[in-house]
């Protein structure tokens, strides 16, 4: 099976979907891969690196797909991307399934098996090829560092012989895989940190951290089968909103975090909050390529809002390209040895990981949620 890596065309993304290294080891599993020329160029590996892996070079995006029995990537496809994959073969990027119905339509027209890494189910088996965690660990770094530079305050406590500065006080909304790697790198930056999450098994984790878990006083909890947040009831929706409202009051710095997958991101800080908040205060908006948690938030845009920095920068992850882009070739690896046997692709939908991610299938739409969103929207 010949697995092709083109170059990422979605504006700003420096990212490649496989490197050198896992060439090695595809190649060392009967996989051949090609990559288009300067594919890796963003992310600091050169061509050369990819060739003494192994790889093929090709020129253009045309002869790269019409030799592929495979097209692995990382943003969603375009159209025009679509229409150059070869007919019956297997595609694998982001590709949001449930809201990009005209994609899935025309990846489902071609024959294409498509795989969407987005929608990979969060078991143990499945961890080693989760792209949204190793993603997201890239992104709650950035999204402290974006922070601690736009913040005109020191972040950690420092007594100095003109007085003692206190430490910033950092409010961290969301407790996945971003918003952990948040409260960590915080933390080592000397922060007080308070975390508020929906889904109360992450307490445990948040503390471990040494920061604070912000609670509501409510019995609900809002975490899915398959460890993500869901959407909660209107009263939860009232007390959350109260008790954001009096820390974000008090902070220094929001990072907010929360999507809901298939979905617009949730508003947790409105305009009210944001005028609550202390000048110079920050807020670093992770959602913010799904319209964002922060009410006055503008995807791909820094701006200033009663006298609060919002940043609503997209694909934190791009900025960590190099790292980013080792941890999605890693997910990769284990996800193309999974779907193949002795470089022979082998699906199975009756598997767990396949019949969660694998959206279509010869000719037809085969992803129970991805068929029910089609049939709501024609409805």
């Amino acid at each position: 099976m010949r697995i092709a890596i083109p170059t990422e065309t979605f504006p700003g993304e420096l990212r490649v979907a496989v490197v050198p290294d896992s060439v090695k080891r595809l190649s060392g599993k009967k996989l051949d891969v090609s990559v288009q020329a300067g594919a890796g160029a963003g992310s600091h590996m050169p061509d050369a690196d990819y060739v003494s892996s192994g790889a093929t070079i090709e020129g253009t995006p045309e002869a790269l797909f019409g030799s592929a029995d495979a097209v692995v990537k990382i943003r969603v496809p375009t159209l025009d991307e679509i229409a150059k994959l070869k007919d019956g073969s297997l595609f694998v990027s982001l590709l949001y399934p449930l809201v990009n119905t005209e994609l899935v339509r025309a990846l489902a027209a071609k024959k294409i098996t498509a795989i969407a890494t987005d929608m990979i189910p969060r078991t143990t088996v499945a961890q080693m090829m989760d792209v949204l965690s190793s993603q997201a660990t890239a992104a709650g770094y950035q999204a402290v560092l974006m922070a601690a530079a736009a913040l005109p305050k020191f972040f950690p406590m420092l007594m100095t012989a003109a007085g003692t500065i206190a430490p910033a006080r950092v409010l961290i909304l969301g407790a996945g895989v971003a918003g952990l790697q948040a409260v960590g790198t915080a933390r080592r930056l000397g922060a007080v940190v308070e975390v508020f999450d929906v889904r109360k098994v992450v307490k445990e984790q948040v503390e471990s951290l040494g920061a604070k878990f912000v609670e509501v006083d409510q019995t609900e909890d809002a975490q899915t089968a398959g460890g993500y947040a869901k959407e909660v009831s209107e009263a939860y929706k009232q007390k959350q909103t109260e008790a954001i409202a009096r820390h974000i009051a008090k902070a220094d710095v929001c990072i907010t975090t929360a999507l809901i997958p298939g979905k617009r991101a949730p508003i947790l800080v409105t305009k009210e909050m944001v005028s609550s908040m202390k000048a110079g205060s920050v807020i670093v908006d992770l959602a913010a390529e799904q319209q964002g948690n922060c009410e006055l938030t503008e995807p791909g845009k820094v701006v200033e809002k009663h006298g609060v920095t919002i940043i609503g920068e997209v694909n934190f992850p791009s900025r960590l390209a190099m790292h980013a882009s080792q941890m999605f070739s890693r997910n990769m690896e284990k996800l193309l040895l999974h779907v193949s046997k002795d470089g022979v692709l082998h699906i199975d939908l009756n598997e767990e990981i396949m019949a969660g991610c694998v959206i279509t299938h010869g000719g037809e739409i085969v992803h129970a949620g991805t068929k029910a969103a089609k049939e709501s929207a024609n409805a």
